[in-house]
């Protein structure tokens, strides 16, 4: 799922798969590894009700609030949503746009092209334990991420670029760049500012894993409880750029799709705004006053082959299985109609999006014939995939596609957490179906290419294929794109490289879907559906 994990003790290794949504690269990598686990509804603490504009802001989120806290290592769909609202980075991005505006620092960098950026801290920035933020929070931060030693999923977003940070007094900082690279700048806000007082100290960053959360945010988290809920309350002491607009807020984190639609349903709806919304209840929210809304982006069903074994390491035989898929009927009838069959690795509304020299399109004959070029004959497939309800929606497509061209196919699904750690476990296997969503942590096309592919990506370890000489080439055309200052130039190096992508088929998108996001306007404004998991409440309010 990143560049990230390669070298790592065993037991330390676990650990950051187990939490980061390395195991759970998929649900949603977006999801992160228990955004499949079903969580009870909350019954715990839920941040109390109140009235007027103390009352309690309550979300539905769709995936697990048990996967990793730690900003700079969690993938997860709920922690991501969550630390957006508790920590800053030195600069921070719009939720839709992607354009950094000034977070923890005072300004954007004039110079985006430059190679020395140089901040300077609000003044009266404080943690939530009242401490001051200074330049050695920033250092310590950026040092964790850059250290050669400590592998996180932090390290693939900057590690290229960016040489060192140095702290210049106690309210600025420089950070050193490799070479000009202005779309770093969107990519601060993946460094969450930490107080190193408190992270630290011996245990602390098992701490940041479970769920322990302090930052210069404007909301402070209160209360936590994995698979339920958490809470969090406005903090009186923030200066910055996002105000709190509610009072109280409460999470709850409910993964099946009955409850959590219920939740929101009704005279009686027990939370004004929920992610994840199935399609098929769509019609009953807007029936019922709510607004919902969907964002089109990255989030995709993938497939990727084990190329250590045939005869997946025939790029003919993965080609095949992808022409066989009928993904015009996958879009209308699993999807029903929120989505549209993969035309590149990217997204349609990409920036850098073209379509790619090699598209899947629904070709049964072409399928046969390549299988038939490839030698194979009585092909079974026994497909590993996650439990995500609209990726085993998918399924069965996959299923009838391929057993129509004589391959007998199975479903598996399992787990995220189930799937990815047979991954870990370097477990023999054929096939896993996924989901994914590189949206979450920024649009720029060397982020989300880099997330999936590299020498020491985790993916690549998973579908053992960084050693193929074609791989080895991809990434040295990578690092030329990452290089080169011209923008157009590197938009079309990495549109080159991405055909490369596409015609390997080694892990590729099938479909990119919608994903809907449904509120009660008579109670919210402000909000704006997202094309990755999560919500963001920084710039809504009460209606």
């Amino acid at each position: 799922m990143r560049d990230v994990t390669h070298d790592v003790p065993a037991p330390h290794r676990r650990t950051f798969l187990k939490y980061t949504g390395a195991l759970g690269a998929a649900a949603a990598v977006s999801a992160s590894l228990s955004a499949c686990s079903s969580g009870p509804e909350s019954t715990n603490d839920t941040g109390g009700g109140g009235s007027g504009a103390n009352r309690t802001l309550t979300a539905v989120i769709g995936y697990g609030n048990d996967g990793s806290w730690d900003p700079t290592q969690t993938a997860s769909a709920f922690c991501m949503a969550a630390n957006n609202h508790i920590y800053e980075g030195l600069l921070d991005t719009d939720p839709i746009s992607r354009e950094p505006y000034a977070a923890l620092a005072t300004e954007v960098p004039q110079d985006p092209d430059g190679t020395s950026w140089t901040f300077t801290l609000r003044a009266g920035a404080t943690f939530h334990d009242g401490k001051p933020v200074t330049a050695d929070d920033v250092v310590f931060v950026f040092e964790r991420i850059l250290d050669p030693d400590t592998q996180t999923l932090a390290k693939g977003f900057f590690a290229s670029w960016l040489r060192e940070v140095r702290k210049i007094d106690a309210r600025n900082v420089e950070l050193v760049l490799k070479f000009p690279f202005p779309e770093g700048l969107s990519r601060l806000t993946l460094a969450k500012i930490m107080p190193k007082h408190v992270f630290s100290q011996p245990g602390a960053w098992d701490d940041a894993i479970k769920g322990k959360a302090i930052g210069s945010g404007p909301y402070r988290q209160t209360a936590h409880h994995p698979k339920s809920n958490t809470t969090f309350e406005a903090f009186d002491d923030y200066n910055g750029p996002r105000k709190p607009a509610f009072r109280k807020m409460n999470w709850l984190t409910i993964v099946d799709a009955a409850p959590r639609v219920a939740k929101i349903s009704g005279s009686s709806a027990g939370a004004q705004i929920a992610d994840n919304i199935p399609y098929a209840n769509i019609a009953q929210l807007e029936s019922s006053g709510l607004t919902v809304a969907g964002g089109a982006g990255m989030n995709n069903l993938f497939l990727m082959f084990n190329t250590k074994r045939k005869p997946f390491d025939d790029v003919r035989v993965r080609q095949a299985l992808h022409y066989a898929i009928d993904t015009e009927k996958m879009v209308e009838v699993a999807l029903k109609g929120h989505g549209k069959p993969s035309s590149s690795f990217l997204d349609e509304s990409n920036p850098s999006y073209r379509r790619a020299r090699t598209v899947y399109d629904h070709d049964p004959d072409k399928a046969k014939a390549l299988l038939k070029e490839a030698g194979v004959r009585g092909l079974s497939i026994d497909i590993l995939a996650v439990n995500v309800s609209w990726i085993v929606d998918c399924l069965p497509t996959i299923k009838s596609s391929w057993d129509a061209i004589g391959v007998k196919t199975t479903l598996s699904p399992q787990e995220t957490t189930a799937v990815f750690t047979k991954m870990d476990q370097k477990q023999d296997y054929q096939v896993v179906a996924a989901a994914s969503n590189p949206n979450q942590f920024g649009l720029d096309a060397d982020l989300i290419m880099r997330y999936n592919y590299g020498p020491e990506n985790l993916w690549m370890q998973y579908t053992r294929w960084a050693g193929d000489p074609v791989a080895r080439a991809l990434f040295r055309d990578m690092d030329r794109a990452t290089r080169e200052p011209d923008p157009e130039k590197k938009k079309a190096m990495v549109q080159d490289y991405i055909d490369v992508v596409a015609e390997q088929a080694v892990l590729y998108p099938v479909v990119h879907n919608e994903l809907m996001t449904a509120w009660d306007p008579k109670r919210l404004s402000g909000i704006r559906a997202q094309p990755y998991p999560g919500i963001n409440l920084l710039q809504a309010k009460w209606a």
